[in-house]
């Protein structure tokens, strides 16, 4: 599972990864985003625009936008048959940018888990592997909203957690925002576990167990 990330880095310094990519100008940073609030999402309309959507995907069939906070997060290997995710995993896919998640790490002899910030060993920002919907409201509003796709874990996010976010490599993220449909093959071929050598993780405060936290504190080693 996938609950708590960061996106602190700067227009600029998501431009450097993401040249392709329309930023706006002024985006603040957020140290620790959690379900139902809005994301930084690219989704697949041909446009390479960077918007903001809800975190946790609300079906089009849907009846209460509620469900949304419990569909946070889409299993890689049932994608194609939960009727949830199915549609939008061949029309509707997406990046969601971060530069750290969260995940919080039992400790051998401890009652207490210790929260876990991950990120890349050269500190760049990511994309998650993510999917998007549309929702319309009874008043006639749109409501866009998405989910994080998890996989199995690599051998380093092993010790930590049984799941882990789709990272997607740099050179595979515009093909998963292709306006076409994916195959079956390949979209599997895609949601790998990212390579354990390049990431790395250090231990932060409880802060991050509250949404009401984010601040540069969260993000701070904890000492």
């Amino acid at each position: 599972m996938c609950g708590r990330f960061s996106l602190v880095q700067d227009p600029n310094q998501l431009r450097a990864t993401f040249a392709w990519l329309n930023i706006p100008e002024t985006m603040g940073p957020r140290y620790n985003v959690a379900p139902t609030q809005p994301v930084a999402v690219v989704p697949n309309d041909g446009r390479n625009q960077l918007d903001f959507y809800l975190w946790g995907l609300i079906p089009f069939w849907a009846k209460d936008p509620s469900i949304g906070s419990r569909m946070i997060n889409a299993r890689a290997e049932t994608l194609a048959e939960k009727p949830s995710f199915k549609s939008a995993l061949r029309h509707r896919r997406c990046l969601i940018l971060a530069d750290g998640f969260y995940e919080w790490k039992q400790e051998p002899g401890m009652k207490t888990k210790t929260p876990m910030r991950i990120q890349l060993k050269d500190g760049k920002p990511f994309a998650f592997a993510g999917l998007w919907e549309r929702w319309n409201s009874p008043d006639g509003s749109e409501v866009r909203s998405c989910t994080i796709i998890t996989t199995q874990p690599n051998d380093f996010m092993a010790t930590i957690h049984n799941r882990m976010p789709v990272i997607l490599p740099a050179d595979l993220t515009l093909r998963w925002i292709d306006e076409e449909s994916l195959d079956p093959q390949e979209v599997q071929s895609l949601l790998q576990p990212f390579p354990s050598e390049m990431m790395m993780a250090y231990p932060v405060s409880t802060l991050v167990n509250s949404p009401a936290n984010d601040t540069a504190q969260v993000i701070q080693p904890l000492v």
